[in-house]
């Protein structure tokens, strides 16, 4: 009669939407405010994953050693996701291996986490052999501590959804030989990332004797970094409404109106809460943003959570120690904001307004650039942008 039940009410699927449906859950003492905006961020992972989010639920509560949440809420969360046909639940912080054990025995729905989710858009967007390289030695450093249990759980973190990339064959294995891989790739990283560094300094050399200053822009994930690149140096990076979507590093040249050049480098996102198996894999594509003369520091304007990203993205410099970097701050998609909000933002966090669609807002940002690439002043060049790139 449950079954039934369900099935009368269970959402049905659209016409050729093969996505799985994914719970979203956030448990945790936060304000209703900040827990919304949190798992706002966790349905753009979804979406960007490839999943359909279907419903939210949201506990304010410490979380629980065993159940993350209380039993009971577990329960009507399980419920709830049948009734509306879910095949994943997500949730929004990292979880223990014992935690995984005890939800996986609670239910045969398959359960991801905030980690997971994020390697999957990072499995997908792998071009490089580096990008690959680095997404298996995140997704095995992540999983190491999963593999010694011989339980079912272990087949719902495996394949599809959290599960797919360059590592999805590796998962299964047994610890001893899980480890060497971990070892036989951190060697290839690091192999990887002396040729990064011998590249980037040969062409630092190069661009040293051009004269040619090197701009990194880095921000939080789908700020529009990307498009920026496009925008000033008519480029056709891959630029995708989707977190992650850019993972290794890409260089354009600038060219200046008095024929002045500088190399601009679009870096992979940061998000909150970046797990430390993705700092350490992807050390050395972050990297390339220490190399540089000036940072560019790139803010979505239309986010509702703009001081919870900007202090995000704050601390993971400071933890790649360029916190003391030369930066300019750039408030982007200023065309979806209110002027007033856009006018309050620019004051607090020194920013200059601009919207990467726009390329008639790019003025005040050319000139700021010029000035502190080369330590002149803003009437020697007027902000126009030739057709030059």
């Amino acid at each position: 009669a449950i079954e039934d039940e369900i099935e009368r009410v269970r959402r049905p699927r659209l016409a050729g939407d093969t996505r799985d449906r994914a719970v979203l859950v956030h448990v945790g003492n936060d304000a209703v405010p900040a827990a919304e905006d949190s798992l706002g961020e966790l349905h753009e992972l979804a979406r960007s994953a490839g999943l359909v989010t279907v419903h939210r639920v949201v506990q304010r509560r410490p979380t629980d050693p065993r159940f993350v949440m209380g039993r009971g809420k577990l329960q009507e969360t399980v419920v709830k996701a049948m009734q509306v046909g879910a095949e994943v639940i997500i949730f929004d912080l990292n979880l223990s291996p014992a935690q995984v054990r005890s939800i996986a025995d609670f239910t045969d729905l398959k359960v991801l986490d905030r980690t997971q989710v994020i390697l999957d858009i990072f499995a997908q967007h792998a071009q490089t052999r580096e990008g690959k390289i680095q997404v298996e030695l995140a997704q095995l450093r992540y999983l190491l501590p999963r593999l010694g249990e011989k339980h079912t759980a272990m087949s719902r973190l495996t394949g599809g959804i959290g599960g797919r990339g360059p590592g999805e064959t590796k998962l299964e294995v047994n610890r001893r030989r899980a480890q060497d891989r971990i070892a036989q790739l951190a060697r290839e990283v690091e192999k990887l990332g002396d040729r990064r560094k011998l590249w980037r300094s040969m062409r630092r050399a190069r661009a040293a004797r051009q004269g040619l200053p090197t701009v990194a822009i880095v921000g939080y994930t789908n700020a529009g970094k990307s498009t920026l690149l496009n925008a000033l140096t008519e480029s056709s990076v891959v630029a995708e409404n989707a977190l992650f979507a850019t993972l290794n590093p890409v260089s354009r040249r600038l060219r200046f109106p008095d024929e002045r050049n500088i190399i601009i480098t679009d870096t992979v996102g940061f998000i909150r809460n970046l797990p430390e198996d993705l700092m350490a894999a992807f050390r050395t594509t972050f990297e390339e943003a220490q190399e540089a003369d000036l940072l560019l520091h790139v803010v979505d304007a239309s986010a509702g959570d703009v001081e919870v990203k900007w202090p995000a993205v704050r601390e993971i410099l400071a933890r790649l120690e360029l916190d003391q970097k030369p930066t300019v701050v750039v408030l982007n998609k200023i065309d979806k904001c209110d002027p007033d909000r856009v006018a309050g933002l620019a004051h607090n966090y020194g920013a200059i307004p601009i919207s990467a669609r726009q390329p008639e807002t790019f003025a005040p940002l050319l000139r700021q650039l010029h000035r502190r690439l080369w330590q002149e002043t803003a009437h020697t060049f007027s902000g126009e942008l030739t057709a030059k790139r």
